[in-house]
């Protein structure tokens, strides 16, 4: 244990960065799986139908595999950016696909009146969806979210494997340097992902009362 807390600085830096990765994810997964929600219920049929495959293509891939894609891929096209941003993209593009699902169930839950009533009164499609379904849908969603989010920082530990700086990259760097405290490093590594785990389930539940609240 003294091994650990001696190099208490190594695990802070790369717990640091695991926080940035799903900071950074979680907004670029939100955004981008918002999008593919309303592309799936949108009444253009090719809109709809892109949604659908990129859920069902990107649900159905390792999460190791787009990020081969991303980090090996994207260079062949002249895309060159640090490891730290590919890391945030593969992510964002995994993630995406999970939130999208969850935004679709939300808005299939707002009652189909209000939208039928929006058009009335000559809203577009997308003002429909912006200013009426999406608000409801959001607040009907929090606790899948959450746990789609709490599964998002677990998965930046694949981010080690790929040049970055993170929770289990400061483990294994630790691990090759204190091999005789292999089980304290493990333990104090999982410490830290499940403190990480808790810390985010307190904030969606106190997100969820307040979303419950003001309504």
């Amino acid at each position: 244990m003294n091994d650990v807390l001696d190099n208490l600085d190594v695990f802070v830096k790369g717990f640091r960065t695991t926080v940035s990765l799903t900071l950074l994810a979680a907004i670029g997964a939100l955004l981008l799986g918002t999008l593919i929600a309303t592309m799936r219920v949108s009444p253009v049929p090719p809109l709809r139908w892109a949604g659908a495959a990129y859920v069902r293509l990107v649900r159905n891939t390792p999460l190791t595999v787009v990020f081969f894609l991303v980090v090996f891929g994207l260079p062949e096209v002249d895309v060159k950016l640090p490891f730290f941003r590919f890391a945030v993209l593969a992510l964002s593009i995994y993630t995406a696909s999970f939130v999208a699902e969850a935004v679709r169930s939300g808005i299939n839950s707002v009652p189909p009146g209000q939208a039928e009533a929006s058009r009335s009164i000559g809203m577009t499609f997308g003002q429909t969806l912006r200013l009426v379904v999406l608000p409801q849908a959001f607040a009907n969603i929090v606790p899948p979210l959450a746990s789609v989010f709490i599964a998002l920082l677990k998965n930046t530990s694949i981010a080690s494997a790929f040049f970055v700086f993170e929770g289990v990259q400061s483990m294994n760097q630790l691990i090759n340097a204190h091999g005789n405290a292999v089980l304290s490093i493990i333990a104090a590594a999982a410490l830290g992902y499940l403190v990480l785990a808790l810390v985010s389930a307190f904030l969606f539940s106190l997100l969820e009362r307040a979303v419950s609240a003001g309504r």
